[in-house]
């Protein structure tokens, strides 16, 4: 890479060939040095702490601290720790990063709902700090696990998720004292000793010209102050440079007048050494979110091919500036090291109207991408499947599997690009287009329930960006989508606080969806907080402008939803001539499995006012319009019910023939049939219910 052209559009310039130092990257499976660290923090696991020698039990798991500067292998150490000792924690090892690649501090809910998730756990949407950290102190209670918090900003971070149990063992890793944490004592890092400093050159470097100057590459770990990243950059820079001689690089870096730290003087020396067109995608890759790389993001921030990319990638973590992530896919990782260098190379070298247009570029890759991860979902569609084709090659993906497995990976990026690309301000129909296809996308592959954490962040995203911006239609969307998560985690008040604010702002802009929808989520709220009469007024306001509007598979519904509200309230006749309204509204649509529904509805509530007689033949009409509808489970619950009505009538025969009809039915079946409570006419709201639409950014 360092004396390769490339061209305007990122492919290699003919005739220039790659460099046999970058073929291939060295390997870093092997670890190498901290012996004595590892000892250390080996013999510190089974210290009696203070608690212990004090008679009492400890309170918590015991946390090892690694401390030291990036760029000196503070995280490599605490994997190789955790691989020594994972044997003994048959739960296994949970990891949780706590800083951006900038340095900002990870919310606490943000790092427990992702530890959650790491258990298989379910992740209650829109929960607060205090919430999910005791969710996972309760998740962790009965099991014996290692925690490895890398980049801790401070001590209320880690305290936060701290397991209660001491069978469990937290890895720690920051930058100086978590003070505040009891009966911890950092291993603090400085370099490598000199025999593994010069090893990890001999890496990039080859054994030979260490084996003739071997002096000379401890002058180099010696100027390099033993460093791992920047022995890395060395030994990637003498790599590519194969008649040089390692006592040369040395001179040249003790040659340098700046006296600033020693990973900054590699970093400009082996920087420098790139061509024009690689040191621009290298500085380019501060812009990737969460500090994570793959060929699309690189070729869309660079405006290059996605095989120039890929290229370039390989190259610069065979030149030390990258980690290629474990993945079975290619991604690679910025080291946290590294950020602020190439970020200040950036800004220094690139206007800012370039760096804006690098991010509108990487945006706009990424949203094409994800309209093609959800696409290929939609195999039955031909609309779906002709847009899919129309996207270049490299956009497309070959299975949904693969696709899926693509979303996964990603999904942590994806993320932070929503909220890098919210929080930037200036990018926001990029940034509105983005979150609809995030939201899409995630959907389609894992489902409403297993994303909805993720789905509250995106939508609160949302919110801050039609708040911004004045848009009043995308407003009402994201509050709706918000009331239905915090509904669906028994949050209801907080749900009812954003329908009202959603119908306010679909009235503003004169959405009668948005409106109609909010009214009657609003009437749910009020029913779920058992207020029954709130609840049928509002459900009646919702129905008012269907029928307005002549919707009448919408009022149909509704009226079911009032004569519900109505049964709750103890209101039978209403609810009976309401439920009566609804099915007039199914036999006019022609929907025989909504009528056989109606009816059940109506024969539980003759049961509920005292007229069994009626039940029992509006119970019998209904059990003949479940059979036309092919509706195998409510017939069974019909000859159920039946068969209870009976009894209290008096007549055990026939309840007797009407549960060996209801026993035929459901042979074969493996669930039983659902025979209590009302509300079988509800409507499934949910996340996806009403998608985030924008005239600005159609598919």
């Amino acid at each position: 890479m360092a004396d390769q052209a490339v061209d305007t559009g990122g492919a290699p310039a003919s005739g220039t060939g790659r460099l046999p130092a970058v073929e291939a990257a060295p390997t870093d499976s092997q670890f190498l040095g901290r012996t004595r660290e590892l000892k250390e923090l080996r013999a510190d696991i089974d210290r009696a702490g203070l608690n212990t020698l004090a008679g009492r039990k400890a309170p918590h798991a015991r946390v090892l601290l690694i401390a030291g500067r990036p760029g000196f292998g503070r995280t490599a150490l605490a994997e190789e720790l955790v691989r020594q000792i994972a044997h003994g924690y048959p739960d296994g090892v949970l990891r949780a990063r706590l800083a951006e690649p900038d340095g900002t501090r990870v919310p606490v809910e943000r790092a427990a709902g992702h530890l959650l998730g790491g258990l298989g756990l379910p992740v209650p949407a829109g929960a607060d700090e205090d919430d999910l950290s005791e969710a996972l102190r309760e998740a962790l209670a009965d099991r014996r696990v290692v925690l490895l918090l890398d980049d801790a900003v401070d001590a209320e971070q880690v305290d936060a998720l701290l397991p209660d149990t001491p069978d469990s063992l937290v890895v720690a890793v920051s930058g100086g004292p978590l003070t505040g944490i009891s009966d911890v004592r950092p291993c603090t890092l400085g370099g490598l000793d000199t025999k593994s400093a010069v090893a990890l050159l001999e890496r990039f470097t080859g054994s030979v010209r260490i084996t003739v100057d071997p002096r000379s590459a401890e002058i180099l770990a010696e100027v390099c102050a033993a460093q791992p990243a920047a022995l890395r950059l060395a030994g990637g820079w003498l790599a590519a440079r194969p008649t040089v001689a390692v006592s040369d690089l040395a001179k040249q870096l003790r040659a340098e007048d700046d006296e600033g730290p020693v990973l900054a003087r590699v970093f400009r020396l082996s920087y420098g050494a790139l061509p024009g067109a690689a040191a621009r995608i290298l500085r380019l890759l501060a812009l990737a979110p969460a500090g994570l790389v793959d060929p699309h993001i690189a070729s869309g921030l660079a405006g290059c091919s996605v095989g120039a990319a890929r290229t370039a990638l390989d190259d610069f973590v065979a030149l030390g500036f990258l980690h290629r992530a474990d993945s079975a896919m290619p991604q690679y990782e910025v080291p946290g090291c590294l950020q602020p260098l190439l970020r200040a190379a950036a800004e220094s070298q690139e206007k800012p109207g370039e760096l804006q247009l690098a991010r509108a570029r990487m945006l706009e890759r990424t949203v094409r991408l994800l309209q093609s991860c959800r696409a290929i979902t939609e195999t039955d569609s031909p609309l779906a499947r002709e847009k899919l084709l129309e996207m270049p090659k490299a956009l497309r993906f070959p299975s949904p599997r693969a696709a899926e497995e693509w979303l996964r990976v990603r999904r942590p990026a994806l993320l932070a690009a929503a909220r890098l690309a919210v929080a930037d301000g200036q990018l926001d129909t990029l940034a509105r287009r983005l979150m609809s296809q995030l939201v899409r996308a995630l959907v389609a592959h894992f489902g409403t329930q297993a994303v909805a954490a993720d789905l509250y962040g995106v939508h609160r995203l949302v919110l801050d960006v039609a708040e911004r911006r004045d848009l009043p239609r995308e407003k009402a969307a994201a509050l709706l989508n918000l009331g239905d998560l915090d509904a669906r985690t028994g949050r209801t008040k907080a749900a009812l606080t954003r329908y009202r604010a959603a119908l306010d702002a679909g009235r503003q802009a004169n959405d009668p969806y948005a409106t109609g929808r909010a009214m009657e989520s609003v009437g749910g709220a009020h029913q779920e907080l058992e207020d029954y009469e709130r609840a049928a007024d509002w459900y009646g306001r919702a129905l008012a402008q269907r029928l307005a509007r002549d919707e009448r598979e919408d009022a149909a519904r509704l009226y079911g939803r009032i004569a519900t509200a109505y049964t709750y309230a103890g209101r039978y006749g209403e609810a009976l001539r309401n439920w009566s309204s609804a099915l007039t509204g199914h036999r006019r649509l022609g929907d025989v499995g909504a009528q056989a529904r109606a009816l059940s509805e109506m024969a539980r509530v003759q049961e509920y006012a005292g007229r069994p007689e009626e039940a029992l033949s509006t119970c019998q009409e209904a059990v003949e319009w479940a059979r036309r509808a092919g509706d195998v489970r409510l017939q069974a619950a019909l000859q159920i019910r039946l068969a209870d009505t009976l009894e209290r009538l008096g007549d055990p025969a026939a309840a007797r023939l009407h549960r060996g009809a209801a026993e035929r039915l459901l042979d074969g079946e493996n669930t039983p049939p659902e025979t209590g409570g009302t509300g079988e006419m509800e409507p499934e709201h949910g996340p996806n219910a009403y998608e985030i639409r924008s005239a600005s950014a159609k598919d």
